[in-house]
This record gives structure tokens, C-alpha cells and sequence, in this order.
């Protein structure tokens, strides 16, 4: 039999679970005599990694949690006892071992501790939700054959109780352990009635030989003005057997030219004696490399990524060990701007200002994949943001979550595991003093920051939310933390030659920590609660300088109504009634939402005494379809003049925008761009245009069209094409602006928008802007399209452009690779109109500069294409289009028959007559699934079939 290769195998299959009060047998007698013989009661088919809701989920033993009223059926710990969670997980796996060779049993995280039996031997998990655990298992395994593994899964010390009023992490008690508040429940969240109990994160087994490398430290410091760069890197090497090991240890950098050529950048080996029994630190020379690629955010240049190689090879052994990691060279830098009094980041020196939101986690049952976190950070880097927080009531978030976000250039702030709420703020005040045992939550803290710290895109540290931690792991923190003096500043005083201590010795001492979110640059800074608001609001509000009055505004948010397949795919007939209006007497409507909608924390889209229904702007809502076509509309407007408000003032007052949140862990009804389906919500291409590098707007306030530069080079050989378009179609406004420039992260005010002053301005009108390039008209650097009505006026005429039906030409191109589609659809809204002869070139060429499209595979079958005309006789704009992707095999009377997720280049997208817009569209397919894209809009209640 073969020995056992040096690595990592997963342990992610053909686990069993059982009821720990249903199961007989001990842990010893599971792993030896009576092992469970396979997916009959009380054992079941287990979802590891994952919870024990999810498990139960999955073999139909609970309802879905998170359809309709689900949950209310489902028992709550705080009711059943913490044993009715207390589960046992069973699994066997092979093993070779020859007899140089260790290995270890590894658990990267469990909620919340458990006993481990292998073999008939026990070993134990300690407490703590983000802590790992690595046993070695070499003198207990069956070194050449089959050995069973059982674990016994404890739910968390406090899981505590939901008043009938719910609260913000219900009773508080779960803030007495180190572990996610946010499952007893939110605003915004219904109780987790397990409170995520289980193996939540990978298990895994790992073969060495004698010596094991653990938790490298990899550190990019600069100097010549990014010219020069090394490569700081510390690791630690443990010796595990009985005999002095002569060691080799070898680091390796490569970058990628293609996706077949790699170029080495260093190969370097160090030769080491490590005596028997002993874990020692070592700190490898400092690597040079003349002008790196740089890893840049979002928006700012590419994200480059080297891969970092360790091994160690032992005399008499070979190869021992190794460990790889895709390394970004990056500088980050935080600190108080003295203009606006917000946290100014920067990377690389240069000025960043963000554009982000709030994340609690992706799923709420812990049903977390390297897929599904590839969509969700994707769907960011699609709307143009750079930063995410995660939020200090959920998780610490996985590596797979942070390599996507290296990938896409995503920023990422992450907190501790504190919030005002639970923590010595909320109502009843609970927990001032945090966690029970300070100590654990500073092992968990510490070993968090060992999992996370090589990842470019981890840009601060921040002890909690709304709160700062107890005095004593503050100041741990604080301490632990702290930067390594390269890092303090942006001189180059600091001399790599005489310094003694490497950066890489640091626990981190790259990126900033900063005690709470409403402190040092963020809100008011004193930790006074002055983020928010949370509803809706006036469009224009958000362009007036007493909106928000601090530089930095870590949550601030709105409402977030889905597509109506959502509410039909998750939630029963009863759910698909829309809210009732009541008009009280001062005129404004009170929005009454049914009892499943007011389960899934419903934000309402009126705010009475304060905001006029935005909904009943565009005329009463008919049903759920139109409840939620309106809704779109009105997320679309309040998402992009919510960013377009911030980034107006950038730098002059603000440094950056959070918005609260960008999704849901569940089925909510508020605060998200896309829903837990994954399908984007119209709000989504809102953010999209609003938070482009380079942006053409409409200040909704001065009615002036700026244009914002975000980037580190000047914009110039500009110009700016406005026209006004009324309902009929006619072109009653057009202007070209002269040329002009704008300086690197500047905003600049350019011209008035006047044609609401004018003598016979429409009641209701849209306006496309278009910032271009002179020497080039055909390039397109930003495309904004709004629709606008006068002051004291609404959006009801729109009702009439209901009946519009206009022509269009669609032409669709489809390659495929495997399962992938990529598919570019060109729509030209086909009108004719009378104004043909004053309008530019530009109405009819949209090429947009930089557009990003990540179909670009290499096609395994030919390209097809599809042309179709709708001839209507309507002449005007194709308003508010968007396009789904559905499952031709699925009956047409079917709930929900949408492929997602799905990455559109844009959406809820509208044409002025004459104009063309390409949209790529990009999915994946299962097998024997046939795909078909549809068109709706405005003027198309029917959809078209495109593809």
C-alpha cells in the first residue's frame, strides 16, 4: 500500500448525524463496536460544514426556515434545552501512514465546543466559535486502513430567549460567549433556533512528515516611491518527532504572465537544525523585487496577485511540508482626515474613497461554499464598491470569502465579536462587560487574525460594533495590534537595514484597529449613535449638506423589496398580498404590510410626517407585480442619489459611505441589492452607475451635472451630452458642453440643468446624460439616465407610458463553454423621431470605456446569433428594461423558473429613441437544462424571449 501524500484531504462527505438523546451508544463504543451502519434512524445524512438546522433541513425533518412563517413552527432552543441541539457527527475515512509520517485531525471552526472520538479515544474541543483546532491524531489512527471519526457538538453556554417583542439579539444572552449575536434575532433577522450549533467550517485531515510549517506571516513593505518592495515572511516549523531535524526550507514567488505561463520571481532555501520535540520561529531574509504589480481596490487598477510557495524538506524524509498562498503587494493606510474629520484610507499611497456596505454573512444556516462567496463578492465588485464591513454580530468570515475579495478588490473591514446591542448598549442594558471569559475571546481574536492576515484585501481591524470591548481586551487589543513603524507613516525615515525587528514578526502590524465603528474617523467619532437613518427618504435629501453632518458614515440605509418571483418563490399565496395604504389626515400614507412581510422585517417605502410614499408616486399599486415594479423604480432612485449625494462631496465633506446592508442571510425585506435567491434587485444597477470610477450626475439639489473622478489621473478632452426626452419621444433640451478636464479625485460642478425653468417644461421628463471623449465620440465614459417631474409634481403620467409600445431591435450573441453561457445582447430602441437632425452621434454609438465583462472563455462551441424586431408604432423611450434567465424545462405555471445567480453588465436599463445599449449577460447551467433570456419593461408586460 502506498504511503500517504504530504497534504491536506477534506473530510466534506458521507457524514452521519443523530440527536445526541436518541443515540445509545458512547463516543467510544461509536468508533469502535457500534458504528452507525449508515442513514438509518436516528442517524441522517449530515450537511458538514454546516449547522444542525441545516442538517435537519436537509433530510425534510424541519421546514424551510426561511419560507413564509416557517420558523414560528420550528422548536427554539431556549425552549427544547440546549441537549435537543446537542448532536452527534459520524464519519470514517482511509489512512497510509508509513512510519516517518504524522498527522493531525483539523476542525477551522465549530459552534460552540465538543468531544472528539476517534477510535475509541476521546479528545476535546474547547469553546469559542472562531477558534481553530488541530489534534494530533498519529498515535491513535489506524495508520493502513478505515478509522472512524465520531464528534459530539455542543450548542453555545447562552443561547438565551426571544421576548415576544424580539430586540436586537433578543435577550442578550448569547453576548456571554464568544460566538454570532446576530441569532437571536434583529431587525432585520428572525431567530436561528439553533443558534447555528454544528461543524460549521471545514474539517480536514493533514499528512506531514517530521517537521510541520504553521501560520506563515507573509509582509510587503515599499520604498523608492513603490519602485522597490520586499518580501517579509515568518514561519513557524515543528518539529514533531523524537530525533534532531536537518532541515531545508524553501520559498518560492511566482507571477502569472497567462493562464498556462507563470514567471518565477525568487527561489530561495535556508538551511535549519530544529532539536526533537521543538516548535521554533523563523524569519526569512527579506526578498526583494523591483517594481511589483501592485494589488489595487475596485475602481483603482487590477488586483495582482503573486503565488507565495513554502516548503521544507527533511534530510533522510524529502518533502515534509508545504503551504502556498496567492499574495497581494499592497500598502494600506488609515487615518483621521483633518478636513472632514472621517478615516481617510489609502493603498498605495494613494487616496481611496469608499463606496461600500454592510455584511453580516451570506447564509444564515451556515450553508457557506468557495461558489456562493465568489457570487456574492462578485455581485460588489459588479455594483463598483470597494469596501465591505463585516458587521460585529455575525462572523468572523471565512478565507474563501477573503480570497474572492483579493480577487475582485474588495476592501474589507472586519470587527470582533462585540455589539452595543448585546454588549452593554442595547435594551435591557446586558453583558457591559462583554463576553464571559475575556481570555477566550482574545484567543479567539488572536487566532482569528493568524487565519486572515496574508489577505490584501483585510484593510482594518475594528473592535465592535456600535461598542467598543471591555477595557482589558481593548487594551489587548490595542497592544497586540499595533503597527510595525513602516506601517505608522508615509515617509521613509524607517531603515530596513538596522532594524532588528522584521514586520512579519508582528502579529499583524500592517493594517489599522480601531476600537468601535462610531469611533476615530467613523460617525462623530466619540461613539455617540450617529450613523444611520435606516428608511427611506427624499432623493434630493441626500445632496444637501445637512443631511449628514460627520465625514465618515459607517451604516446608513433604506428599504429593499425584491422582484415579485421572490416573494411568490419564498413565501405562500397568503404572503403575495401587498401592503394596505392608509392615508392619515396630514396627508401621508402609513404602508400596513401583511403579517409574512412584517416576519421578513418589511422596511416600509413611506416614512409619514417625513417622506410621501415613493411607491404611490408612480400611481397606486395594482397588485404584486406592479407593487414590486415600482418598488424597483424606486430602489433604483433611492440607492444611486443615496451614493451620488455621498461621492458629490467627496473629500470636501465625507471620506466614505457604508451603506446598511448591501444583502440579507435570509429571506428579508429590507436593506439589500440582491435577495438570498441571489437575483439583484433594481437598486443593485443603481449602485452600479452611482459609484462608477468615473461618473457623470445630476446633483438633485442645485440641479447642477457634475462629474466625479475618483481615479489617481486627470480626466481630460471631455465633454458632457445632455438631452431631455419627454413621453412622446420628442427631444424638447439637447446641449453638447465645451471640453473640459477634472482633476484626479475631484468632483467638478460643469453646468446648470435648466430645463425645468423653462416656459413649457413636462410635468415629467428623462434625461440622459453622456460624458465622453472629443477626440473619440464613439467612447462612452459614463451613461446616466434619470426620470425627473417638476417640483410639486409626481411620477402618476408615467401610468400612460404604460400603453407605449416602442419598436426594438434585439441581436443576441451566445458562445458556450461546458456549462457556462456568455451572452452579449445589443437593443436598439428603433423609434423614429423628429428631432433626428439636431442630435449628435453619440445617441447612436455606445461604446462604454473600461467596461468590465468576465465572459471572456474560450468558446467550446460557436457563436450564435439571434435577431429580433419588435415593429411597434409607438415612437418614444424604452423605459425601465430588464432582462432573467429561466429554465426552458420548467412548466410555464411554475413558482419560480429563473437560473440563478446571473452577472448582467447592467440592467433596468432604459433607451432614448435612436439609441443601442450591449448588455453581457453570464451563467452557468445545470446539467440538462436549457436556458432562455427574457425582456420585460415598461412597455412590455409580456415578456420577450431573446435568446
Amino acid at each position: 500500500m502506498a504511503a500517504a501524500m504530504v497534504g491536506k484531504t477534506l473530510l466534506d462527505s458521507a457524514w452521519l448525524a443523530a440527536r445526541s438523546t436518541e443515540v445509545e451508544a458512547t463516543g467510544v463504543l461509536l468508533t469502535t463496536t457500534m458504528q452507525p451502519s449508515g442513514p438509518s434512524p436516528p442517524w441522517v445524512e449530515a450537511a458538514i460544514p454546516g449547522t444542525v438546522l441545516g442538517t435537519l433541513l436537509k433530510n425534510k425533518l424541519v421546514p424551510d426556515p426561511f419560507y413564509g412563517l416557517n420558523n414560528e413552527s420550528i422548536v427554539d432552543i431556549a425552549d427544547s434545552g440546549r441537549e435537543y441541539y446537542t448532536f452527534w457527527f459520524f464519519t470514517t475515512f482511509e489512512s497510509k501512514l508509513k512510519g516517518s509520517q504524522y498527522i493531525d485531525l483539523n476542525f477551522r471552526a465549530i459552534n460552540y465546543s465538543g468531544e472528539v472520538y476517534l477510535n475509541g479515544h476521546q479528545k476535546i474541543l474547547p469553546k469559542g466559535m472562531f477558534r481553530r483546532h488541530s489534534l494530533d491524531i498519529t498515535d491513535i489512527i489506524n495508520r493502513e486502513g478505515k478509522n472512524l471519526l465520531a464528534v459530539l457538538i455542543h450548542p453555545p453556554d447562552h443561547p438565551g430567549t426571544i421576548p415576544p417583542e424580539g430586540g436586537q439579539g433578543g435577550d442578550h444572552e448569547i453576548g456571554k460567549d464568544v460566538a454570532a449575536q446576530y441569532v437571536e434575532g434583529w431587525d432585520w433577522m428572525t431567530p436561528i433556533r439553533d443558534r447555528n450549533t454544528g461543524i460549521w467550517d471545514e474539517v480536514s485531515i493533514s499528512v506531514t512528515g517530521p517537521v510541520k510549517l504553521d501560520d506563515p506571516h507573509l509582509v510587503s513593505s515599499f520604498f523608492d516611491d513603490y519602485e522597490r518592495s520586499y518580501l517579509h515572511t515568518t514561519v513557524d516549523l515543528e518539529n514533531k518527532s523524537s530525533l534532531p531535524a536537518e532541515c531545508s526550507l524553501t520559498i518560492q514567488v511566482t507571477a502569472e504572465l497567462d493562464e498556462e505561463m507563470r514567471l518565477l520571481e525568487h527561489v530561495q532555501s535556508y538551511e535549519l537544525l530544529i532539536p526533537p520535540g521543538t516548535l521554533i520561529t523563523y524569519t526569512i531574509p527579506p526578498l526583494l523585487f523591483d517594481k511589483p504589480n501592485l494589488w489595487w481596490p475596485n475602481g483603482m487598477g487590477k488586483q495582482y496577485l503573486y503565488n507565495v510557495e513554502l516548503s521544507v524538506d527533511v534530510k533522510g524524509f524529502g518533502e515534509s511540508d508545504s503551504w502556498s498562498h496567492q499574495f497581494g503587494f499592497r500598502k494600506i493606510e488609515s487615518i483621521i482626515d483633518e478636513a472632514t474629520g472621517g478615516r481617510l484610507f489609502k493603498v498605495n499611497g494613494q487616496q481611496i474613497f469608499i463606496r461600500g456596505g454592510n455584511w453580516i454573512l451570506s447564509d444564515g444556516l451556515l450553508r457557506l461554499s468557495a461558489k456562493r462567496y465568489m457570487t456574492d463578492i462578485k455581485f460588489h465588485a459588479d455594483m463598483n464598491f470597494n469596501m465591505i464591513r463585516c458587521w460585529g454580530g455575525g462572523l468572523a468570515e471565512r478565507p474563501e470569502f477573503y480570497h474572492y475579495c483579493d480577487v475582485y478588490g474588495i476592501l474589507v473591514w472586519q470587527e470582533f465579536w462585540i455589539t452595543g446591542d448585546c454588549d452593554g448598549r442595547g435594551m435591557p442594558i446586558s453583558n457591559p462587560n462583554g463576553p464571559l471569559d475575556h481570555d477566550l475571546f482574545l484567543l479567539c481574536a488572536r487566532d482569528t487574525v493568524k487565519l486572515l492576515r496574508n489577505h490584501a484585501s483585510l484593510a482594518l481591524w475594528v473592535g465592535g460594533n456600535e461598542q467598543t470591548p471591555p477595557k482589558d481586551i481593548n487594551t489587548a487589543l490595542i497592544n497586540d495590534l499595533m503597527l510595525h513603524p513602516l506601517f505608522k507613516c508615509s515617509d521613509e525615515t524607517y531603515n530596513l537595514a538596522e532594524e532588528s525587528d522584521d514586520p512579519s514578526q508582528y502579529l499583524d502590524g500592517t493594517r489599522a484597529y480601531v476600537q468601535g465603528s462610531m469611533w476615530d474617523g467613523f460617525a462623530n467619532g466619540k461613539g455617540d449613535f450617529t450613523d444611520g437613518p435606516y428608511e427611506i427618504q427624499y432623493p434630493e435629501d441626500f445632496f444637501k449638506d445637512d443631511f449628514y453632518q460627520y465625514g465618515f458614515n459607517p451604516e446608513v440605509g433604506s428599504v429593499g423589496i425584491p422582484v415579485a418571483t421572490t416573494i411568490r418563490a419564498t413565501m405562500p399565496p397568503e404572503g403575495w398580498q401587498i401592503p394596505s395604504f392608509q392615508k392619515l389626515s396630514t396627508g401621508y400614507i402609513e404602508e400596513i404590510p401583511n403579517p409574512i412581510w412584517d416576519y421578513h422585517k418589511y422596511i416600509p417605502y413611506s416614512n409619514p410626517e417625513k417622506v410621501h410614499d415613493q411607491i404611490e408616486a408612480y400611481g397606486h399599486p395594482k397588485d404584486l407585480d406592479d407593487f414590486c415594479e415600482k418598488a424597483q423604480l424606486v430602489n433604483y432612485v433611492q440607492y444611486r442619489a443615496l451614493l451620488e449625494g455621498w461621492t458629490s462631496r467627496m473629500w470636501t465633506k465625507y471620506t466614505g459611505v457604508l451603506i446598511w446592508k448591501t444583502q440579507n442571510p435570509w429571506t428579508g425585506l429590507r436593506g439589500q441589492f440582491y435577495d438570498h435567491l441571489h437575483d439583484q434587485t433594481a437598486g443593485f444597477y443603481g449602485c452600479r452607475s452611482a459609484a462608477e470610477p468615473i461618473h457623470v450626475q445630476l446633483n438633485l439639489s442645485t440641479y447642477y451635472i457634475e462629474v466625479v473622478n475618483t481615479t489617481s489621473n486627470e480626466l481630460s478632452d471631455v465633454a458632457i451630452e445632455i438631452s431631455v426626452w419627454d413621453l412622446d419621444g420628442a427631444c424638447p433640451y439637447y446641449k453638447v458642453t465645451e471640453k473640459f478636464s477634472v482633476a484626479a479625485k475631484k468632483v467638478s460642478p460643469i453646468v446648470e440643468m435648466n430645463y425645468p425653468k423653462s416656459t413649457n417644461a413636462k410635468p415629467v421628463y428623462f434625461l440622459l446624460l453622456k460624458l465622453f471623449r472629443v477626440s473619440d465620440s464613439n467612447i462612452i465614459i459614463s451613461r446616466n439616465f434619470y426620470w425627473l417631474h417638476l417640483p410639486d409634481s409626481d411620477y402618476n403620467a408615467l401610468e400612460l407610458h404604460h400603453g407605449k409600445k416602442v419598436p426594438l431591435k434585439i441581436t443576441s450573441h451566445v458562445s458556450t463553454t461546458e456549462s457556462t453561457y456568455n451572452i452579449q445582447v445589443e437593443v436598439h430602441n428603433a423609434s423614429k423621431n423628429s428631432n433626428s437632425a439636431i442630435l449628435g452621434s453619440l445617441l447612436n454609438n455606445h461604446k462604454n470605456a473600461g467596461e468590465k465583462y468576465d465572459g471572456g472563455l474560450q468558446c467550446s462551441r460557436p457563436e450564435i446569433s439571434r435577431i429580433i424586431e419588435i415593429e411597434e408604432t409607438d415612437p418614444g423611450v424604452a423605459f425601465f428594461l430588464h432582462f432573467s434567465v429561466h429554465s426552458a424545462n420548467v412548466e410555464e405555471a411554475a413558482v419560480d423558473s429563473r437560473i440563478l445567480p446571473v452577472h448582467y453588465s447592467d440592467n433596468y436599463f432604459s433607451l432614448v429613441p435612436g439609441e443601442e445599449l450591449s448588455i453581457n449577460i453570464s451563467f452557468e447551467v445545470s446539467e440538462g437544462i436549457t436556458p432562455k433570456v427574457l425582456l420585460a419593461g415598461w412597455n412590455y408586460h409580456e415578456e420577450i424571449q431573446v435568446y
